[in-house]
């Protein structure tokens, strides 16, 4: 399989990011590894990262429903989910529902995240970032083939894609309502960040697969949507 692109991170909108980052640095015990003005990246024991972009008109999202869709969630896997889940409350997090094996809560952002039971789990552990479609096997194929990544689960309400020690996961939602950014009506919410060699190659096999190019970007990155809506970045 061509690799086009690397999965560099997930990067969630917030209005206020020095917030959302310190309840996951406490929450998770991920470390600052980037702190400018406007964004703050986090990096797991792992090394998976995960950051937070500022936007001052972000709408947080309602779940469940699609008037105002989560779009992105983290499944993070933890051994004892009610212990965690009082410890996430505590740090600010609101407790939504859940399952004999997971708790649903949401950050200080609005962001969903789910805790997962996984014995002998050491902490927090990011499992995978999971992407709201309407198609989750073509948005599987889509992410798979500019990221070399492999198809390692493909069922009636999801999918899942893995390779280097990532994955990402797309969920199947009934009446899926597409992003429309940058309108703040329709939000984003996250985007992914795919760092490429050459922007030209990686944009040309970004288009061949599916995805449309955005006016917005710079010298060193472009914005695409995916086929499904959701931005994303080729980054340098």
């Amino acid at each position: 399989m061509t690799v086009t692109g690397q999965l560099e991170l997930v990067a969630f909108d917030a209005p206020d990011i020095q917030r959302v980052a310190s309840f996951y640095a406490e929450l998770a015990g991920w470390k600052t590894v980037r702190e400018v003005p406007e964004w703050i990246t986090l990096r797991a024991a792992d090394g998976q990262e995960v950051a937070f972009q500022l936007a001052p008109d972000h709408v947080a999202p309602h779940w469940p429903g699609q008037e105002s869709p989560q779009q992105f969630h983290l499944d993070l896997q933890v051994d004892g989910i009610e212990e965690w889940a009082l410890r996430a409350v505590g740090l600010g997090a609101t407790r939504l529902g859940g399952g004999e094996s997971w708790v649903t809560l949401t950050d200080p952002a609005g962001h969903p995240f789910d805790l997962c039971q996984k014995d002998g789990a050491q902490g927090v552990e990011l499992f995978a970032v999971t992407i709201d479609t309407g198609d989750p096997a073509g948005l599987a194929r889509f992410y798979a083939g500019l990221l070399g990544m492999e198809v390692t689960y493909d069922g009636s309400e999801g999918s899942m894609i893995a390779g280097g020690g990532k994955s990402v996961m797309f969920q199947r939602v009934e009446g899926y309502t597409r992003p429309q950014w940058p309108d703040p009506a329709h939000p984003q919410q996250a985007h992914l960040d795919i760092n490429v060699a050459d922007l030209d190659t990686g944009q040309a096999r970004a288009v061949e697969l599916g995805a449309t190019r955005l006016k917005q970007g710079a010298a060193n990155y472009r914005v695409f949507t995916d086929p499904d809506g959701h931005p994303f970045c080729l980054t340098l």
